[in-house]
């Protein structure tokens, strides 16, 4: 499936949850109404066997916080079947419960919300003292042999902006990429105080990063860089930088379309233009009516920053 501009689509970000066990202040929410409604395992199976048939293989699971549903292993293993990347991002407090379960259930790749390697500031970005879980489930996860684990790092300025060395030496003793983010906000919040205070341009770090690379690597989701450094002790540590803000390189290159745990279609995290609601459609097992909900979601796609 391509989009109006020529974008394929190959990726679904689902949402299968809105609660979350952390109150992370930089949160988007993945750009969810608030709504009570959750797919049940079933609907979601449907969801993601139409998305498998019109060519969209990789699929990650989020939340909210994922892990918070009972249910999620069932729904790890309902869903294996019908792609060929599956991967879930969480922020890691019950991962050390389930890390077992979900790679024999099927998931391939995590990634992992760590603000901070400082406890203190830690609990200041998520208002909670959960960081010794957090740290234990990465470890865990670690010695799961996943094929692939990130940890994911919202950049806040003055806050965990100074913390790339630690970072980077966390990640390579747990073979892990770290992934750097840029704070993001829609284009009406862009002036309004959080973001003016905590955004940090990635630019300059990312062209610093680069000179230092011994390998740069570009992945086909949004043409993002990785930079291969060589680190401690003549180690390589990777260095993913996701920097979506005013970046229409990043808009133009993605693949990903998402979908809303109360069962919408969404086109972009920042925009509710061209939703497409297939609660119902889930529910009945409609997957004549799915098809045509995702071609018609696909087809509203439009770049955000153009």
């Amino acid at each position: 499936m391509k989009d109006s501009y020529d974008r394929e689509v190959n990726s679904l970000r689902l949402s299968i949850t809105q609660q979350c066990n952390l109150s992370c202040f930089y949160c988007h929410k993945e750009g969810q109404q608030q709504n009570a409604h959750e797919l049940s395992v079933t609907e979601i199976e449907a969801l993601v066997r139409v998305a498998s048939s019109l060519g969209i293989k990789n699929l990650k699971l989020t939340g909210g916080e994922p892990l918070v549903r009972p249910d999620v292993v069932h729904i790890v293993e309902r869903v294996s079947p019908y792609v060929t990347d599956l991967s879930l991002t969480t922020n890691g407090v019950l991962l050390s419960r389930y890390a077992h379960q979900l790679k024999e259930a099927g998931l391939s790749r995590l990634n992992i919300s760590l603000p901070s390697t400082n406890a203190d500031i830690y609990q200041t970005i998520t208002g909670k003292a959960y960081q010794p879980l957090v740290i234990d489930g990465i470890q865990k996860a670690a010695a799961e042999g996943f094929r692939l684990i990130k940890i994911n790092t919202v950049v806040l300025k003055g806050i965990n902006d100074g913390e790339l060395d630690q970072l980077v030496q966390f990640c390579q003793q747990n073979n892990a990429i770290l992934q750097l983010i840029e704070v993001e906000a829609s284009k009406e919040e862009i002036n309004g105080s959080f973001y003016q205070r905590y955004h940090l341009d990635l630019v300059p770090l990312e062209k610093d990063l680069e000179k230092k690379a011994v390998e740069v690597r570009t992945k086909p989701l949004h043409h993002r860089k990785q930079y291969l450094i060589s680190y401690y002790d003549g180690q390589t540590a990777t260095i993913e930088v996701v920097r979506p803000m005013h970046n229409t390189e990043f808009c133009a290159n993605c693949t990903r379309i998402r979908a809303t745990a109360d069962g919408k279609i969404k086109t972009c995290l920042f925009s509710d233009n061209g939703l497409v609601d297939i609660a119902d459609l889930a529910r009945q097992g409609d997957d004549a009516g799915l098809t045509e909900a995702f071609i018609t979601a696909i087809k509203n796609r439009k770049p955000y920053w153009q």
